[in-house]
């Protein structure tokens, strides 16, 4: 504590920096002073060995208690084992230095012997004499031997390998193929492969070019179509297998395995798809079997209908179409890219089932029947997938000949369900332009059950609906333009205008914001009405110059009937200008029907019944349009009808003397299976009765004389029908008198005053006086008819009174 206050004094100062470098001679004499005393000693590393301090202690003069403690002495008895091998190590080497170990381990490093003997030329020899390649055993034995390392490449490094005697030879050398095992367990050896002699080492860059052309192909390979895989059998294996039963049972199987993992994972099965086409082909072949393999029928029908099954469930809901160029070139993710190739590849592998299917139809094989099933099933099930023209295109083909089968009544029933099940309308748009073509081609020579189908089509409820309920139907482009110029002219003269300005920034963004509403709606997936208006005007457009081609055609065709009867299914959507045009057509046909009958110089009793027929149902037809045109939309225009009313007067007589009444019309075309049944004579009369004599307006009924005429011939021509044909005539008779009360008359046989006298041969209504005569024929029929249900009929019409 009293040591605080005493300052320590400071050790004397050399001087200022600049006084020491003034004075050499003071560090001059300190070097030599310091190498002096370097000179008597010798650095450790440079002595051979270095002692280990302490060991030159002599254990005699010094104990064992002067060198370990008492604790140490413990450690040691305790531990005395574990520190045994310190006894055992090499003093020497411990106490070796760094430059005498290094000296040791030259001394002991062995030498690498250079060869005796070697006819390998140099590595920077480039001489191709023969004397080059030969190496004298002074050059061999001048090597400094002492100078090499382990780095050091030897001679024998520096030289190619010896080349074989068979290289020298002008023959090829050929090596053993490596064996394949198939899917049978049976080893197949490939032969030989032939490799190319090469003579000059340095040409090998040449000689490879000209091998690889002149070689061989490699063995190729079968890919995931044909080939073996996940332990299933190649195809050719299966189908080549010689028991028939086995064949059959093995391709069931490895179809139902395929067809199990598409389904599950259709975007991955490409290949599989592909695979399970090669069963249906009819010859298969594949880079490992060149030769043809005819395939079994059995197998081929099991993979059409498999494959049939499986487009049915992976096919999406929508069309696919081909990618542009621009989008081809566009970077997309790999998503996108996954999805492309999987679409583009489904449709490639349809196309391909397509093909095959329509090979077969042409080729009219024994999976014909199949084929056309399977096409009529894909036209019905993916309409709005693509190729939906080609389908339709073999359906249609199918009926364009004059007989009737069950394929063609297939095809006859896959068309009725497209146009019943279309929502868009332009499926049927091309069936339409499809039979259009046909029959034109086809010069009407086709079976008068096509043209029915026709009858389905979705227009008659559809075809009317407005694009817009609050404005009448404009173009919209060109009302667009003409408001727009309006609205224009208004602003330029200070009126006011519904439109305001737009610059054309706005006008830019409103047709953006338009195009992307448009997109929209496209996305949407609706129908949209105006497109499927447009698109059904088009479709009835084609179905009425078809109907059109048959009226005009010189002479009846078997088309005929199915014509009438769809005109006067859409008579309501006929344009009201094509009215008389028609009505002229219409009694030209009845008029041309009639000249034929009496042109016959036998007369109409001596004709063929089966013609007679079809010309009555044909004119019966033409009487029915006509009255059905003017039914609705036609009951604006003042057309008089009473040609057709004394047409239909006069067949009724000539209807009385057909032997087969409540029969259909005999057909021109042979046909076993009928889609739909054709009404008879006799239903087509009471038809045309019942549009003549019903109202057309509210208030207007037929005249008395008219009412009166035609009940009479009817009960004249009951005289010779069947039962069932006379009691609805009498059904009919008496619905007449119920309507008008002059005709109880002619219940009555007694005697009146009537101005004229009945002319039953005449066959004008109106001049015929039928209320000069009776109706006898009721007592007649009550009397001697043997049906008892027409004598009843007839008892109760000849007693009916007003009340």
């Amino acid at each position: 504590m009293g040591f605080k206050g005493v300052k320590r004094s400071a050790p004397a100062t050399e001087g200022s920096s600049k006084k020491r470098k003034v004075q050499p001679g003071k560090q001059a004499n300190s070097q030599k002073k310091s190498q002096a005393k370097a000179k008597g000693k010798e650095k450790a590393s440079d002595k051979p060995i270095i002692p280990i301090p302490g060991a030159d202690i002599d254990d005699e003069n010094h104990s064992d208690d002067a060198l370990l403690s008492e604790e140490d002495v413990d450690i040691l008895g305790e531990y005395g084992n574990a520190v045994a091998f310190l006894d055992k190590l090499d003093r020497t080497g411990i106490s070796r230095s760094k430059k005498e170990t290094v000296r040791l381990h030259q001394l002991n490093k062995p030498v690498r012997k250079a060869p005796v003997h070697d006819d390998l030329p140099s590595i920077d020899s480039h001489d191709e004499d023969e004397d080059s390649w030969k190496a004298s055993d002074a050059d061999q034995s001048d090597l400094p031997v002492n100078d090499m390392d382990s780095d050091t490449e030897m001679p024998y490094e520096k030289v190619p390998r010896k080349r074989r005697l068979s290289w020298d030879s002008d023959k090829e050398h050929q090596i053993q193929k490596l064996p394949i095992k198939l899917g049978d367990g049976r080893i197949q050896r490939q032969g030989q492969k032939d490799v190319p002699v090469r003579s000059n080492p340095e040409d090998e860059s040449d000689e490879e070019s000209v091998t690889s052309e002149k070689s061989p192909l490699e063995p190729q390979r079968d890919d995931v179509a044909t080939g073996a895989r996940f332990g299933r059998p190649a195809v050719v294996d299966v189908v080549s297998n010689q028991s028939r039963k086995a064949r059959v049972q093995g391709a069931k199987e490895q179809i139902a395995s395929i067809c199990q993992e598409i389904i599950s994972e259709p975007e991955n099965s490409l290949g599989l798809l592909r695979r399970l086409h090669t069963f249906s082909l009819e010859k298969i072949t594949t880079p490992t079997h060149p030769e043809p393999v005819i395939n079994d029928v059995i197998i081929r029908k099991l993979a059409i209908l498999s494959q049939l099954a499986v487009f049915k469930d992976i096919i999406p809901g929508y069309r696919i179409r081909a990618l542009t160029d621009k989008e081809k070139a566009e970077k997309v993710s790999q998503m996108v890219s996954r999805t492309r190739d999987y679409e583009q590849g489904l449709v490639f592998v349809y196309q391909n089932y397509l093909r095959s299917l329509e090979a077969e139809l042409k080729v009219k094989s024994e999976l014909a029947d199949v084929a056309l099933q399977c096409i009529c099933t894909l036209a019905t099930e993916v309409t709005h997938f693509n190729f939906r023209s080609n389908l339709i295109t073999c359906i249609v083909a199918r009926l364009s000949k004059r007989s009737w089968d069950p394929s063609s009544d297939l095809c006859m029933s896959t068309l009725v369900t497209i146009f019943r099940e279309d929502l868009t309308g332009v499926p049927s748009l091309e069936v339409v332009q499809l039979l259009n073509r046909m029959v034109k081609e086809r010069r009407f020579n086709i079976h008068p059950e096509v043209l029915t189908c026709l009858l389905h089509l979705r227009l008659k409820t559809e075809l009317a609906v407005r694009s817009s309920d609050s404005k009448a139907n404009k173009e919209e482009k060109n009302y667009k333009t003409y408001s727009k110029g309006r609205a224009a002219a208004r602003r330029a003269k200070g009126k006011p205008t519904d439109q305001p300005h737009l610059s054309k920034k706005a006008q830019k963004a409103l047709k953006e914001k338009k195009e992307i509403q448009r997109e929209f709606r496209d996305a949407e997936a609706e129908v949209d009405k105006e497109e499927r208006a447009k698109t059904h005007t088009e479709t009835l457009k084609l179905v009425f110059v078809l109907y059109f081609r048959v009226l005009k055609n010189p002479r009846p065709t078997p088309l005929l009937p199915a014509a009438l009867r769809g005109i006067s299914k859409f008579a309501h959507l006929v344009n009201i200008d094509f009215f008389k045009d028609l009505m002229q057509v219409l009694k030209g046909l009845i008029t041309r029907e009639s000249t034929d009958d009496e042109d016959d110089d036998d007369g109409p009793l001596h004709r063929d019944i089966n013609n007679d027929t079809r010309d009555i149902h044909h004119r019966l037809l033409c009487i029915v349009t006509a009255f059905e045109l003017l039914s609705g939309q036609g009951e604006a225009l003042n057309i008089d009808l009473s040609d057709f009313v004394n047409h239909l007067y006069a067949i009724i007589l000539p209807i009385s003397l057909l032997p087969k009444l409540d029969l259909p019309p005999p057909s021109a075309s042979s046909s076993d299976v009928r889609t739909t049944k054709a009404p008879s004579v006799a239903d087509m009369l009471f038809r045309a009765l019942v549009i003549v004599f019903s109202p057309r307006t509210s208030g207007l009924a037929a005249p008395p004389w008219r009412s009166a005429a035609f009940a009479k011939r009817l009960l004249l021509a009951s005289l010779n029908w069947p039962p069932g044909t006379v009691l609805r005539a009498l059904e009919f008779v008496g619905g007449l008198i119920a309507k008008d009360p002059k005709l109880e008359a002619l219940l009555s046989t007694e005697d009146r005053t009537y101005d004229g006298i009945y002319l039953p041969e005449i066959d004008d209504p109106q001049l015929c006086h039928p209320f000069g005569t009776s109706f006898w024929e009721l007592q007649l029929l009550q009397q001697t008819h043997y049906d008892a249900r027409v004598r009843e009929a007839a008892r109760q019409l000849s007693r009916y009174t007003r009340s």
